[in-house]
């Protein structure tokens, strides 16, 4: 009787596999749309590791990272406008931040890639990985840091 009760336990055990466990990435389809040879071609290889292998740049390595000069980021891989600089502020994290995108051209989806949940913030246009988004930004604006590898930015300034 015991090993009736193991057998069906472990059968049970591993049958409990439904395709509701499984995550599945559905394909987003951008507006630009380009091959690895067309992107690699267009951008450093470390803008390419960032921007379509949604890698990291260093901390306290991006110039922009204490650029406040009046304009506007644009990203790197399409040119589509992503942050104002009035939005960007010294986080103290070594990264450009801002409190607030420009609603319409920064998509956003969860990443799990360190083992736990983060919004990860892409360009709607291109698909381009920014960074994420954190609920520790200032309190007096959006309560939000958009935390983003400077290399996946140009920085257009006012005329």
């Amino acid at each position: 009787m015991k090993n009736l009760l193991l057998l069906i336990f472990v059968i049970c055990l591993f049958n409990c596999n439904s395709s509701a466990q499984k995550k599945t990435k559905k394909k987003e389809v951008f507006e630009v749309v380009k091959t690895d040879e067309e992107w690699k071609s267009q951008l450093s290889p470390q803008e390419y590791y960032v921007l379509r292998q949604a890698g990291t740049e260093r901390a306290f390595t991006s110039s922009l990272n204490k650029n406040y000069k009046d304009g506007i980021y644009v990203c790197r891989g399409c040119d589509t406008p992503l942050f104002k600089s009035e939005h960007k502020y010294d986080s103290g994290s070594g990264w450009p931040s801002f409190d607030r995108e420009i609603k319409g051209n920064v998509a956003f989806s969860t990443d799990y890639n360190i083992g736990y949940a983060r919004t990860e913030e892409h360009c709607a246009t291109c698909g381009g990985h920014l960074g994420h988004v954190f609920n520790d930004g200032p309190r007096n604006t959006t309560g939000k840091r958009h935390c983003i590898n400077g290399v996946a930015l140009k920085f257009i300034p006012n005329k």
